[in-house]
């Protein structure tokens, strides 16, 4: 796994979802906005205690967590 320093879990807060550095802001709800066209700037202003290494890494632990390893199946023959 890579280091994602800035994501947390915690069963307390969020209900143990990732977050960013302990906060109530979910990895999802970043990728929610990036995915509906907020640029990071304007999260940030959204969001004044986030940083721009917390939105990176947010989107970087998404992607890690949507890598895909495709095995083939050999159909087996009669």
């Amino acid at each position: 796994m890579l280091e994602f320093d800035r994501i947390t879990f915690d069963r307390n807060v969020m209900g143990g979802r990732a977050c960013i550095r302990g906060m109530r802001i979910t990895v999802s709800l970043i990728v929610n906005l990036v995915a509906n066209g907020m640029s990071a700037e304007e999260i940030i202003d959204a969001y004044l205690y986030l940083e721009p290494e917390d939105i990176r890494q947010a989107l970087r632990y998404a992607a890690w967590l949507a890598e895909e390893t495709v095995h083939t199946l050999e159909l087996a023959t009669a």
